[in-house]
C-alpha cells in the first residue's frame, strides 16, 4: 500500500486495513472529530499520536513512520477522558512558560473561573522520576490532568509541565542533569516563580504537590524556597531509590517468575551494592547517570528534612502501591510524630498512580483507564483550601 513500509505492507494489507476500522468504529462509535495531535522523536522512527472523537469514546491513534516517512506502525488504545469532578465550566487554561532561558519547558496554568476577583491558592506539580510528560501520562491515565482539572474545579490553580528530560531528550547536557537540582527542582523554582506573577493567585499561598520522586524531593524543595507555603506528598519514598528497585523487581518476579526476573534482580543488586559504596567516585557513570547524580541523592534524607520545616504537610498514600510500599509511609509517620500542621492518610484500594484496583497491583494496571477518585481530589482540596 502507497504509504506503508512492506514489512506494514504485508502485515496489514489493505483488506484488513479496511477491518481494523469497521471493528474499531463498531466498537468506538462513529468518527466525529480530531482533538489533539502530539509528535514524538525516537530516531530513526517518528511517532505521532493523534487523539480522536467517537460517537461512544475518544481514542488515541499512534503512527508510526520509519526514516523515510512511511508507516511502519499502526496502534489503536483508549484515550483519556474528562473525570466526572472536572467541570470544565468552573475553570479555563492558559500557557506559561517555565524553565530556563536555554531549556523553556510549555506549562499549562489551570485557574478557576471565580466570581469574586479574591486571589486563590495555586499548586506546583512536581513529577516521579525519569522522563515525564506535562500530565505524567502512564498508557491511557493522565493523574496530573485529574489533578489539574479536579483542584481547579474546586478553586485551586494548577500549574503543570514536561520534566526537561522529556521536553528537551536527546539535547540534554552532562550539565543540564549534574543532580536532582538541575533535573528538577530548578525547574519547579522557576514554575513557582510564574505562579507568583500571575494576577489570580495570591502568592502567600503557594503549594507545591509532588508525586514519588517529586514527593521525595520536596522537603529538599520547601527548604530550598521559602515561597513554598505547604507541601502535598503523594508516594513519597523514604528509602534510597536503588533499594527500591530491588525490592520491585522481586515483587515483578513473584508475579512473573522466570530467568529473566532473576537476572533483573541480580543487576538491581549489583547497582545498589556500587551505589552504597563508600568509593563511588562522581565521574563514575552507574545506570545511566554519572555518580556525582548519585552521591547528591544519597545524601537526601526527605523525612529528615521533612521533620525541621514548620510548613503544612499533607502525606498521602496508596496502600496497593508495590513501587512505593506502606512501608515508606511507615517512615514518613515515624519522622512527622507529634509534629502540627501534619496530616497524613492511606488509601486502601490505590496503586501508585494514585488509581484504584483490586488484588495485587502490576504494572498491567497501568494500561488501563482509569482516574484519581474523587475522594482524593477532595481530600486533597480541602486540605489545601484550609491552609
Amino acid at each position: 500500500m502507497q504509504g506503508f513500509s512492506a514489512t506494514m505492507a504485508k502485515a496489514l494489507p489493505e483488506a484488513a486495513l479496511e477491518q481494523t476500522w469497521v471493528q474499531t468504529t463498531a466498537a468506538a462509535g462513529d468518527f466525529e472529530k480530531l482533538e489533539d495531535v502530539r509528535l514524538d522523536s525516537s530516531p530513526p522512527f517518528t511517532i505521532a499520536e493523534v487523539t480522536c472523537a467517537f460517537s461512544k469514546q475518544s481514542l488515541v491513534t499512534r503512527v508510526v513512520f520509519d526514516g523515510n516517512l512511511r508507516v511502519s506502525g499502526l496502534f489503536f488504545k483508549p484515550a483519556w477522558s474528562r473525570p466526572d469532578y472536572a467541570d470544565s465550566s468552573r475553570f479555563s487554561e492558559r500557557s506559561v512558560t517555565v524553565g530556563t532561558k536555554a531549556l523553556p519547558l510549555p506549562g499549562t496554568l489551570t485557574l478557576p473561573r471565580t466570581r469574586a476577583k479574591a486571589k486563590v491558592p495555586a499548586v506546583v506539580l512536581v513529577h516521579g522520576s525519569g522522563p515525564n510528560d506535562a500530565d505524567e501520562s502512564a498508557g491511557p491515565n493522565k493523574p496530573f490532568r485529574d489533578l489539574a482539572w479536579g483542584l481547579a474545579a474546586k478553586g485551586i490553580a494548577v500549574l503543570r509541565y514536561p520534566k526537561r528530560t522529556y521536553h528537551h531528550r536527546g539535547k540534554l547536557s552532562d550539565a543540564d542533569l549534574r543532580t536532582v537540582k538541575e533535573e528538577t527542582l530548578d525547574d519547579a523554582v522557576t514554575a513557582l516563580d510564574a505562579l507568583s506573577r500571575q494576577a489570580e493567585v495570591d502568592p502567600k499561598r503557594l503549594f507545591v504537590l509532588g508525586h514519588s520522586m517529586g514527593a521525595g524531593l520536596g522537603p529538599r524543595l520547601a527548604t530550598m524556597e521559602p515561597r513554598v507555603h505547604g507541601l502535598v506528598l503523594l508516594a513519597g519514598a523514604t528509602r534510597k531509590q536503588w533499594h527500591l528497585v530491588v525490592e520491585q523487581r522481586k515483587y515483578l518476579a513473584s508475579l512473573r517468575p522466570g530467568a529473566r526476573m532473576d537476572e533483573a534482580i541480580r543487576q538491581a543488586e549489583e547497582v545498589a551494592k556500587r551505589l552504597d559504596a563508600p568509593t563511588l567516585r562522581p565521574d563514575e557513570r552507574i545506570d545511566g547517570a554519572p555518580g556525582e547524580y548519585w552521591l547528591d541523592l544519597r545524601k537526601d534524607d526527605p523525612p529528615a528534612t521533612a521533620a525541621t520545616l514548620s510548613i503544612p504537610l499533607l502525606v498521602l498514600q496508596g496502600e496497593r502501591d508495590y513501587q512505593v510500599t506502606m512501608t515508606d509511609f511507615a517512615g514518613w509517620k515515624r519522622a512527622l510524630e507529634g509534629k502540627r500542621n501534619v496530616t497524613l492518610k492511606s488509601y486502601p484500594a490505590l496503586n501508585h498512580l494514585f488509581l484504584p484496583g483490586v488484588g495485587q497491583s502490576s504494572p498491567d494496571e497501568y494500561d488501563q483507564p482509569g482516574h484519581i477518585p474523587a475522594e482524593v481530589i477532595d481530600d486533597i482540596a480541602r486540605w489545601l483550601l484550609s491552609h
